[in-house]
């Protein structure tokens, strides 16, 4: 793909998640498609029918003098992938070379496939009616995984809570785009962070939504389809847009039409709010729905919404509208960003941060864990496996538990406190395992719009290249005086945190509207301050996301954003840092104050904001801290 955005995304899905059989990595696409079709019975640019007529292109990739039924292993994309290579065609050599058919689809909409495109392609009809398709195939035995990681992952999780009887188990990787609303989390998609809207939503979409798309004939199908589909990708090139410069566009609703882009689906979503009911129409997830399959998720600590991930891990273990799959729920978390699992090895390093020894066997995991639900070996993944498989950062290991977080981790608060000038590292913030035992006075800052404080690393992905994931340094943001700095004395131990890291803030300010930022911090002996996560709240949604309420100037409130996911352990010497403010851009939208309706505004004020930590009013954060 040619567009910046959508050659990032692609770069992304395609090697996420290839660790394939050695062998493979020494051929080129072309020796890779010589290889799949020797081994492999093809039909390619299928049209599957849907229940409104509709046709989806699909390839069938099936053993060669297969001998009975196999069982199928789904890939459904919103990508040019019919002329498989990368990550694609290597998961397909190796299904098929373990006896497994191996089907990728385009979404509605998309490419080859008819219709018109939704956002995750309709995986409550759509997805259900292909696997309804396989499933009555001569050469399949009626039960089918799904497979894939991020645009490939995300429109299972809908899926799953249909409980096809085809569905026998899943494997998402990436997937909390498909998260609408689970438990504390309503992020819809990954649109918003407690209310505050993700940036890369808006850069995703102008590398794939393309209402005025090139198109087949509707009425034309068989070998001519096919043919088509070997010489023309259908792939449409659009102009470069440098949005490290672009981002800055106000008002943000109109940040791709002011591109020149016909409106669709970034204009519709962003009229709505975060508790908006017509989130629920689509295809996303909600925690009002059941689970009815077994999963293994693999998600990652500098992806996007890794913690509606393991809340949605969590909901789909306890829901139990499908005992047997609630009770085969599994997870595996690593240090990596979006999708680049199969990088995790020896020496690896995410961002600038260095984490050992990070190797672990996805592929062999993924294999296994379809060869126990689909081909009936229970051996091939024993009940005896952790449920929960996590890298600890900071202690650079691989780790397991039965439960998230793990049974053995107890909340500790550790509690902001200051003489009042908190701003910068070079402030007197404090983090303390002490409460404050009176009236400490407040701190405060000025929070401009016009100059909000830049996002360097932490949880991020398909931006357009505006945000680089990973653990990166943050005293260029510490330094900033609207940037409140609460820093503990260094560990005399080392400290393990591995769960939900909850902020609690007494807050004021001097507009209607405001967000607080809040940042996790490792800061090493020598000052090098990592990230390790952050969170945010748009302060008008502080006690519900369907009801907001803007705030009195001067008036004290307390804020809880959502918690952020993490397992860290402090090493000994280091400290505990902790950073809030008003702006993480340009990862999330600015607030621009006023109370209005900020996506459609251009105008913006300045606020005066203050984090308040009294005996009558403490801000803290709760550590869930594991003793080993």
């Amino acid at each position: 793909m040619k567009t910046t955005v959508v050659s990032l995304l692609l770069t992304l899905l395609m090697a996420a998640p290839i660790a394939c059989a050695q062998d493979l990595s020494r051929y080129s696409d072309e020796g890779l498609q010589k290889e799949l079709a020797s081994i492999a019975d093809s039909e390619t640019a299928v049209l599957v029918p849907m229940r409104d007529g509709i046709g989806l292109s699909t390839n069938i990739y099936r053993p060669k003098n297969a001998t009975g039924d196999v069982p199928t292993i789904l890939w459904k994309t919103p990508y040019n992938e019919h002329n498989p290579r990368g990550g694609t065609i290597r998961y397909a050599i190796e299904a098929v070379r373990r006896g497994y058919a191996f089907i990728v689809q385009n979404e509605r909409g998309r490419y080859f496939s008819q219709g018109e495109y939704e956002i995750l392609g309709y995986p409550q009809t759509d997805g259900y009616d292909t696997l309804s398709w396989i499933a009555e195939q001569p050469w399949s035995n009626g039960k089918v995984g799904t497979l894939g990681c991020s645009s490939s992952a995300e429109w299972q999780l809908a899926l799953a809570g249909m409980n096809h009887p085809a569905h026998a188990a899943m494997v998402p990787m990436a997937a909390g785009a498909g998260i609408g609303k689970v438990g504390r989390f309503w992020e819809q998609g990954n649109f918003y962070t407690g209310g505050v809207p993700r940036t890369l939503f808006a850069v995703w979409m102008y590398g794939v939504d393309n209402p005025l798309r090139p198109e087949l004939p509707q009425d034309l199908e068989g070998p001519m389809r096919a043919r088509i589909a070997a010489y023309n990708d259908l792939q449409w090139t659009k102009p470069k847009v440098e949005w490290k410069k672009h981002i800055w566009h106000l008002p943000y609703a109109e940040l791709l039409t002011s591109l020149g882009e016909p409106p669709a689906t970034f204009e519709q979503l962003i009229a709505r709010g975060p508790g908006d009911k017509a989130w629920t129409t689509g295809g996303l997830y909600h925690d009002s729905m059941g689970w009815g399959v077994p999963a293994l998720w693999f998600n990652s600590w500098y992806d996007v919404s890794i913690g509606p991930n393991l809340e949605l891990f969590n909901h789909a273990r306890s829901v139990n509208s499908d005992r047997e799959a609630s009770a085969n729920q599994f997870v595996v978390v690593g240090p990596n960003p979006h999708c680049q699992f199969a990088r995790l090895g020896k020496d690896y390093r995410v961002g600038d941060r260095e984490m050992g020894d990070a190797s672990f066997p996805v592929d062999a995991q993924v294999f296994a864990f379809f060869d126990r639900w689909l081909k009936g070996s229970k051996a091939a993944f024993p009940a005896s496996t952790p449920h929960v498989r996590y890298f600890t950062m900071g202690l650079n290991k691989w780790q397991s538990d039965a439960q998230w977080p793990p049974k053995a981790a107890k909340p500790v608060r550790m509690y902001l406190r200051s003489g009042g000038d908190a701003n910068s590292m070079f402030g007197d913030g404090v983090l303390s395992f002490e409460a404050p035992s009176g009236d400490e006075p407040a701190d405060s800052y000025r929070y401009d719009p016009a100059n909000p404080v830049q996002t360097i690393g932490g949880g991020d992905c398909c931006n357009g290249g505006i945000v680089i994931p990973g653990a990166f340094d943050q005293r260029p943001i510490s330094s900033r005086a609207d940037v409140l700095v609460y820093t503990s004395e260094p560990l005399e131990e080392p400290l393990e945190v591995t769960g939900f890291v909850d902020a609690v803030l007494n807050v004021s300010s001097s507009a209607r509207d405001t967000d607080f930022a809040v940042k996790l911090v490792d800061v090493a002996p020598d000052g090098t301050a990592w990230i390790i996560g952050d969170t945010m709240l748009r302060a008008r949604y502080r006690d519900s996301y369907t009801d907001p309420e803007l705030m009195e100037p001067g008036k004290v409130y307390t804020l809880k954003p959502t918690p952020i996911a993490t397992s860290i352990q402090f090493n000994k010497g280091h400290r505990i840092r902790v950073e809030v403010t008003s702006s993480n851009f340009p990862k999330f939208a600015r607030n621009l104050n006023t109370g209005g309706p900020n996506e459609t505004e251009s105008e913006a004020v300045v606020a005066d904001n203050s984090v308040h930590h009294s005996e009558d009013a403490p801000s803290y954060i709760e550590l869930p801290v594991v003793a080993r």
